[in-house]
């Protein structure tokens, strides 16, 4: 699903992320005087407030993250032989079905970030930094080869390849970063029989006209060689194409296939950072910080209107 926010920032139909600050805590009227501290502290205590903190904190630190997204993938592993056995069990939206899934090689579809690698390490630098993404300090963060399994990700793999279900990896990160994320995937673990099973943005789709971030083009390409029994995500493009991102046409999207979700597609909780974002904000990431901001307030439900 990553890194697909950013070229929505490039032009306005494509989708995009950045991180956000929330506002600072009030501070006391008559406070207390600080104790000596190391710079690194004072820098610390002095560093302005940030949307992703709880979020990413969450992720590192919280059972019920952990909990969550093992039960998304022990739930999908007891489903998968049933999958395996019914010829017609097929997890791609039809229109993006090309050629009949009858008789291809069992595969799953799994997105990488915060659906099989962990970024939040990244997400807590930003924090820890008072910054926001951008494509160098994320290819240096890939690069490390750093990420670790999602809670929950790498037993389903395992479990799935045991059955001779290949792993394919439809990622938002740029093409040339495949070779460092199957180097990271393999490391702690993942099966990916070779570079192949990695459809990074930028692959080539012949046939198919690639739009923006958009995976269409490649779940196409990945049902050419394979039956997908499966698709794993923590964006809803992970799944089927958004064709506006607007609150409204992501919940009628959903809506369409709901009935698939813990049953063909199982998504992962991701708090962090999303096209959900942009949505609320008319994916004008050009406005100023604070505009965006005020946006996503106004957007806030608090039953009283």
């Amino acid at each position: 699903m990553r890194r697909s926010l950013l070229l929505l920032a490039l032009a306005p139909a494509l989708l995009t992320m950045a991180g956000c600050r929330t506002l600072a805590d009030a501070p006391a009227s008559t406070p207390a005087p600080m104790p000596a501290q190391t710079p690194a502290v004072a820098s610390a205590e002095s560093a302005p407030a940030n949307d992703n903190l709880n979020a990413t904190l969450w992720m590192q630190r919280a059972v019920e993250y952990r909990g969550t997204a093992e039960s998304v993938y022990r739930g999908a592993m007891a489903r998968l032989d049933e999958a395996l056995k019914d010829p017609t069990w097929d997890a791609l939206p039809p229109d993006e079905r090309t050629v009949p899934a009858r008789g291809l090689p069992p595969a799953v579809i799994v997105d990488v970030d915060e659906t099989v690698l962990d970024n939040s390490p990244y997400q807590a630098r930003l924090v820890r930094d008072g910054a926001q993404y951008d494509e160098v300090s994320w290819d240096a963060w890939v690069q490390e080869q750093k990420a670790r399994p999602v809670p929950g990700a790498l037993e389903f793999a395992r479990y799935a390849s045991a059955r001779g279900v290949t792993i394919v990896y439809i990622s938002n990160r740029a093409e040339h970063l495949g070779a460092p994320t199957l180097a990271n995937l393999r490391a702690v673990g993942f099966p990916a029989k070779d570079d192949s099973v990695f459809l990074g943005l930028g692959t080539f789709v012949e046939g198919c006209e690639q739009e923006g971030s958009e995976k269409r083009c490649r779940r196409e390409l990945a049902g050419r060689r394979y039956r997908i029994l499966m698709q794993f995500g923590d964006q809803l493009g992970d799944f089927a194409q958004i064709v506006a991102n607007t609150p409204q046409d992501r919940a009628a999207l959903y809506d369409r296939h709901a009935a698939w979700f813990g049953q063909r597609w199982w998504m992962l909780p991701n708090p962090s950072y999303g096209s959900w974002e942009p949505a609320l904000f008319n994916n004008a990431w050009s406005e100023p910080l604070e505009s965006r901001r005020a946006r996503k307030r106004e957007a806030l439900d608090t039953a009283d209107r």
